[in-house]
């Protein structure tokens, strides 16, 4: 496995302080999750990354009922490794799975905690 470099600021924060819950994910509710083991959390936010890749393409194909059932999925990954932007965002497309609104902020928030993630990644 290649070494993976972690860090607990975005890159763009050049050193400044940034609290936990201003951030895509919360690294306080992260490292609960994982017990603090700092290789569970890379690999687990590269898995939520993909899947959430996945459930927006689903999105944009899929009925109402079908898009408020990703969404609901969305949600509750986006919950577990406490990316709450997301889920707060997939939680108004379970609303109103037909606003075309909603649907673009759940897209913005789902690539922000992409982009995120990769940083932390590099």
């Amino acid at each position: 496995m290649a070494a993976l470099k972690i860090a607990f600021e975005a890159p763009d924060n050049f050193g400044g302080s940034c609290s936990s819950t201003s951030r895509p994910i919360d690294f306080v509710h992260l490292a609960t999750q994982t017990m603090g083991d700092k290789l569970l959390e890379i690999e687990v936010l590269q898995m939520f990354a993909r899947q959430a890749r996945q459930l927006m393409k689903d999105l944009s194909s899929d009925s109402a009922d079908a898009r408020l059932s990703t969404a609901h999925r969305l949600r509750g990954a986006a919950l577990a490794v406490g990316a709450f932007g997301v889920a707060e965002t997939a939680a108004a497309v379970e609303a109103a799975p037909e606003d075309a609104g909603n649907l673009a902020a759940l897209g913005a928030a789902v690539l922000e905690a992409e982009l995120f993630i990769l940083k932390l990644c590099r």
